[in-house]
């Protein structure tokens, strides 16, 4: 897959060239700046994504975007979030779309990827759902919360349970907290650590469970409308970008691909789709 990307792509770089230099001198050839990559066979690029919002949004970029920018895209769906990186690193795929920094960071550090990124697409507001209480103060002595056993997301989610005052944490410093570093629980709260998929499924055992966006929207659960308790939009540091190898992040159809990603035409997509804010630009 990397050396079609890299054949394509100089392919599509020689074509715009020929063009540029005058390849064909007769009064009907098209001017070189009428000219686009488009005229010439567009550009495949394999990018994994998680069903939703990620593909969603990569299939209005297919649908509306691609073809006049010279791309067609090839949307792989992957329903957990180990399998999108491994594909990547081993060149099955151009690009993925489906996580934040804290997680590519950590993934990094613990796999050896060498990996980069784009600037954030959008932010899925992380939030906690129950269907037995109607408000967090209900939590009952010796409840149990269910939380994703991802540790760049249990962060997250712990960080909501501090700020509406159900624990506090140990001060870990730079180190993302766990359950491990919860110092004050005056309910004696038991918490649950669960694969982030299985969250929506089980939401029926706990009394809360914190749930990531994506998997919230695929099991019918509005963030902005049906959770407990939702984190803020505002200078949210969780927007999901476009990760490549870093060999490939000065690649033209890539850079093609983040550019409408970041267009005003997705920008509205986004909002009009997701219009309660279950899903926010990042741009």
């Amino acid at each position: 897959m990397r050396k079609t990307l890299t054949t394509l792509a100089a392919a599509l770089s020689a074509m715009a060239l020929l063009a540029a230099c005058g390849g064909d001198d007769s009064e009907d050839a098209a001017p070189a700046a009428q000219q686009t990559p488009a005229a010439a066979s567009p550009v495949t690029l394999k990018i994994g994504a998680s069903p939703v919002p990620h593909a969603d949004i990569l299939r209005f970029v297919q649908d509306n975007l691609a073809k006049d920018a010279g791309l067609n895209l090839d949307i792989v769906e992957y329903t957990d979030y180990i399998q999108p990186n491994v594909a990547l690193s081993e060149g099955d795929l151009d690009g993925n779309y489906f996580q934040h920094l804290p997680y590519l960071e950590s993934q990094e550090e613990s796999q050896g990827y060498d990996f980069d990124h784009y600037e954030g697409v959008h932010i899925e507001p992380y939030a906690a759902y129950s269907k037995k209480i109607q408000d967090v103060a209900e939590l009952p002595q010796q409840g149990k919360v269910g939380i994703t056993n991802d540790p760049s997301n249990q962060a997250r989610a712990l960080d909501l349970l501090v700020k509406a005052g159900v624990i506090t944490l140990k001060d870990t410093g730079d180190k993302d907290p766990t359950i491990f570093d919860i110092d004050s629980n005056t309910k004696d709260l038991e918490f649950v650590e669960t694969d982030p998929e299985q969250l929506p499924r089980t939401l029926d055992d706990f009394d809360l469970a914190i749930i990531n966006g994506n998997y919230a929207l695929e099991a019918g659960l509005n963030p902005a409308e049906d959770s407990l308790l939702i984190e803020s939009g505002e200078g949210n540091p969780y927007s999901n970008f476009l990760a490549v190898r870093t060999e490939d992040k000065s690649n033209p159809a890539l850079l093609k691909l983040d550019e409408l990603l970041h267009s005003p035409q997705v920008k509205e997509f986004i909002e009009t789709k997701w219009p309660a804010g279950e899903v926010l630009p990042a741009f």
